[in-house]
């Protein structure tokens, strides 16, 4: 399977059915993923058979804004208790990189995130859930907003995560209702 994420700085790499968010040294470049084989040595086979393979995700929506505007408003860490109506406050750790909790609105669950790669003039970030409810391990993301060519900006959210054995679909349907509801709630800051 050949993937290419286009921000520049980053690039996905993938191998067999295990998937990370790298950063490339050329910050312009596009980079290819490339299917190779998954070293398992050091898993027992039953362990191997048992876990769930590697998913990406991305979902992404276009306003009418410049991106520099647009990362204004989205691009601080700790700014998903702004526009994001499932979460009601998130509160920064002031340690580099930083690390934000998240509290949802119900109060029900609570998300660790730690950033670990942000470039503010390509308006882009990476992070990682360290803690919180998904059913799923290894959870890497970008957040990123670029020219859409006539205007205005596009706003991407993708990730690559392992979701637990039996609980793929829940995973999914979790990241992507999580997704596209706060893609939702930046179009309607811009609809107005």
């Amino acid at each position: 399977m050949i993937f290419s994420a286009r921000k520049s700085g980053f690039f996905v790499t993938r191998l067999g059915a295990a998937a990370l968010l790298v950063a490339c040294s050329a910050p312009d470049e596009e980079a290819m993923v490339q299917d190779a084989p998954l070293p398992v040595e050091s898993a027992a086979p039953s362990e191997v058979a048992m876990q769930a393979e590697p998913a990406t995700l991305q979902r992404r929506i276009e306003v009418n804004a410049a991106p520099a505007d647009v990362w204004e408003r989205i691009g601080p860490f700790c700014s998903l208790a702004d526009w994001h109506p499932a979460v009601s406050s998130c509160t920064m750790d002031g340690h580099s990189p930083p690390t934000r909790t998240i509290v949802t609105a119900d109060g029900a669950a609570t998300f660790v995130e730690t950033e670990f790669r942000r470039h503010d003039p390509a308006f882009i970030y990476s992070y990682r859930i360290m803690s919180g409810p998904l059913p799923l391990t290894d959870y890497q993301a970008m957040f990123y907003v670029e020219d859409n060519g006539a205007g205005g900006s596009e706003i991407i959210w993708s990730s690559v995560y392992t979701p637990d054995a039996g609980a793929e679909a829940a995973a999914e349907a979790a990241l992507v209702d999580i997704y596209e509801t706060g893609l939702n709630a930046i179009a309607a800051l811009y609809a107005e």
